[in-house]
């Protein structure tokens, strides 16, 4: 599924390869040009003379890479409608950073499915720039591990009970906690919404936790594609009754948590 991501890196990096050939080639000639002009000189009338074709070779050669790399760029595929129109944010643009340091990209809107997946270090982290992406690629930097793909987000309530640590590929076992648990949201959780939203469900990490407020902090993508309020994408009021925790929002179907 990520092989596309793949060879898009591995096209670019041969045209760019070209343009630098290209540009080398040039400022080769012109440091022939130079050493075989320095070895006739004989008197220093003849040096700005001599060093005049130096310099204008190597203007034409970074001017050469420049003109090649920026004629790369402009044919890079545009992007589907999906995910150029009614974007509540511009695809690709930074929607805010977590508290660790882990970025947020918008996904244009809810419709948009681009075929295309991002990769840390050889890791997939999934499609940009959805929901499950974010999720893997928060844990993939701050735990280690990610988790195996899914089809849609709500798949990781039923799929999904392990992370597999990247390091040496061990099991990292996840428990599930009903919404109305008596173990509450961690920061590092995983928020699992039911498919009956958007039909595909949603992953939210939470990011922090605010005991007196009683508000958890998410970190998200292609929630609502708008620019986080500070250092977290929404905050989600919960309750306490009865020791049980009860997070308010009637999609969530619970939270995933490392095993201690």
């Amino acid at each position: 599924m990520f092989s596309i991501e793949v060879r898009r890196q591995q096209s670019h990096t041969s045209r760019k390869r070209d343009c630098t050939h290209q540009s080398l080639a040039m400022g080769n000639r012109a440091n022939m040009g130079y050493s075989h002009n320095a070895s006739l000189a004989s008197a220093p009338s003849n040096s700005r003379r001599q060093f005049l074709p130096w310099v204008l070779i190597l203007g034409y050669a970074l001017l050469t890479y420049s003109t090649c790399m920026a004629a790369e760029i402009s044919k890079s595929p545009a992007l589907p409608a999906t995910c150029s129109e009614r974007c509540a944010t511009p695809h690709g643009e930074v929607l805010g950073r977590s508290p660790r340091g882990v970025v947020a990209f918008s996904n244009c809107n809810s419709e948009c499915v681009l075929p295309e997946g991002n990769t840390i270090d050889g890791t997939s982290t999934g499609l940009k720039w959805q929901c499950v992406e974010y999720a893997r690629r928060w844990l993939l930097l701050n735990r280690g591990a990610v988790f195996s793909d899914v089809n849609i987000a709500a798949d990781i309530w039923t799929e999904i009970d392990q992370l597999t640590r990247v390091s040496d590929k061990a099991a990292v076992p996840l428990v599930a906690h009903l919404n109305g648990s008596r173990q509450p949201p961690m920061v590092g959780d995983l928020l699992i919404y039911a498919k009956a939203f958007y039909d595909t469900g949603h992953v939210a990490v939470v990011l922090d936790v605010d005991p007196t407020r009683k508000l958890i902090m998410v970190g998200e993508q292609n929630f609502d594609n708008q620019s986080w309020d500070g250092r977290h994408a929404r905050r989600i009021g919960y309750i306490e009754k009865d020791e049980r925790v009860w997070v308010l929002d009637p999609y969530i179907i619970g939270w995933k948590q490392i095993a201690k």
